[in-house]
């Protein structure tokens, strides 16, 4: 019988279709996400040569003014890439891999980004998670909503179930060769992208071969159930095509409207403006009112003079400083909310597969919003090792040629790497098991 349903099933046009539209579309979303590895490489070797000649060629015009020279310079702090972020690209193709920042004041600096397509953002990414999220899905709906309506349709039902011990047997052995064609599909692009990405086979690659793998089982399950109501094949393609309208675009898209105007974030701009405004208005202040807010965060200082009647690098870094006081209420208010968003978001994903999968894909990949976030906490010790580092040079007057430079290259900052497999996991077998138990049931009444 199984040899009998592999040749009836390898002889259909739908195999050869998907067989060739999965294969191609997944090898490109595969060299796309090679692209973007590349870009990101030629985006750090741009960053670290530019910091090197950055430093020589202000040291030529600044070597007797620290300060002045401090002013000018910038250090990049690197998020170390991660191959597997090729596969599930996220939100890393707006949120920027490196961040150059002078010892100034950070708030005005933190947000810059690089300049993109507004068109390709808004298409997105065609990476292989998209592809396992919306395209095998359709793809499995196109094999199996005629799976018992075909047979019925044609006349040909009463004849194979004569012929075979089980009704529901039967229709099972056809969806289980369906599947195993679209498991074997996944498997090899899966392996595929890991070999030429270069992607270890660590936790994260697992979490995202057996995420893929449950998420193909969801969609087997629901197909399965809707068959098993035995309607007829119009009934089943809509059914299944509207089902997948409202799981991939209509409920996302709800969830994504309700958390934007649930907890409506300030503007980074906004942070920006503060902190300048906090700057720029010290200018026009007593001396005094600026340091006794520095000398508050930074006691150590306090034995430095200012001077009231000239101009002073202590004075200015203070004003610096004191911009960035202004505007943490804002920027710490910007970062609770989009937390909020992103807790919001990943409760009502445990009931969505789809959302979960994606979800779960940047996640594990490194390039959702926490991660960015996380980068930016980052950024920000980085930015106050640098002020704590140059301050006291900078309060003594003195020359460029007292700091080693050399210890002033790019630096990386290396994301935390955890794997939740009971959040990963759990929600999508679950919903299969559920959807699964329900078709059985409905399939006895056969």
């Amino acid at each position: 019988m199984y040899s009998l349903l592999f040749k009836s099933f390898f002889r259909t046009r739908i195999f050869l279709i998907s067989l060739v539209l999965l294969i191609t579309v997944g090898v490109i979303s595969i060299l796309i996400g090679k692209q973007y590895l590349v870009k990101q490489e030629k985006a750090i070797l741009a960053a670290q040569e530019f910091q090197q000649k950055s430093i020589e060629r202000n040291l030529d015009y600044h070597n007797d003014d620290l300060g002045l020279l401090l002013y000018y310079l910038r250090f990049t702090l690197i998020k170390q890439p991660s191959n597997i972020g090729a596969i599930s690209i996220g939100q890393s193709d707006v949120n920027p891999l490196l961040q150059a920042v002078t010892i100034r004041g950070l708030e005005g600096q933190k947000y810059d980004t690089d300049f993109e397509n507004p068109s390709l953002l808004m298409s997105g990414n065609l990476d292989l998670g998209f592809v396992i999220i919306y395209l095998f899905p359709l793809v499995l709906i196109a094999m199996t909503f005629n799976l018992y309506s075909e047979e019925k349709e044609l006349g040909t039902w009463r004849i194979l179930t004569a012929q075979t011990s089980g009704k529901a047997k039967f229709l099972l052995k056809k969806l289980g060769i369906r599947i195993l064609f679209v498991f074997a599909i996944l498997i090899f692009l899966l392996l595929l992208a890991n070999g030429v990405l270069s992607i270890p086979m660590n936790e994260n690659f697992w979490a995202i071969f057996l995420q893929s793998i449950l998420y193909v089982f969801f969609w087997s399950s629901l197909c399965l159930f809707v068959v098993s109501f035995r309607k007829n094949s119009s009934f089943n393609a809509l059914a299944l095509i509207s089902i997948w309208v409202v799981l991939t675009v209509l409920i996302p898209a709800m969830v994504n409207n309700y958390v934007l105007n649930t907890y409506q974030v300030p503007e980074a701009l906004e942070a920006m403006v503060e902190q300048r405004d906090g700057y720029h208005e010290k200018w026009d202040m007593e001396k005094d009112a600026t340091m006794t807010g520095f000398f508050e965060a930074y006691p150590q200082y306090k034995g430095y003079t200012v001077p009231e009647e000239e101009f002073s690098w202590i004075w200015y870094y203070g004003m610096q400083h004191m911009g960035d006081l202004a505007a943490e209420e804002t920027s710490n208010e910007m970062m609770e909310k989009v937390m909020l968003r992103n807790t919001v978001s990943e409760k009502v994903a445990l009931f969505i597969p789809t959302m979960h999968a994606q979800l779960s894909f940047n996640s594990v990949a490194g390039t959702d919003m926490i991660g960015h976030l996380e980068f930016l906490k980052g950024l920000k010790e980085f930015h106050e090792g640098l002020r704590v580092n140059f301050y006291p040079k900078v309060f003594d007057n003195n020359p460029a040629d007292s700091v080693d430079w050399q210890n002033h290259a790019a630096k990386f900052y290396k994301p935390t790497s955890y794997v939740n497999w009971v959040y990963i996991l759990m929600p999508t077998l679950f919903i299969v098991v559920i959807m699964g138990t329900l078709a059985l049931l409905n399939l006895r009444k056969l």
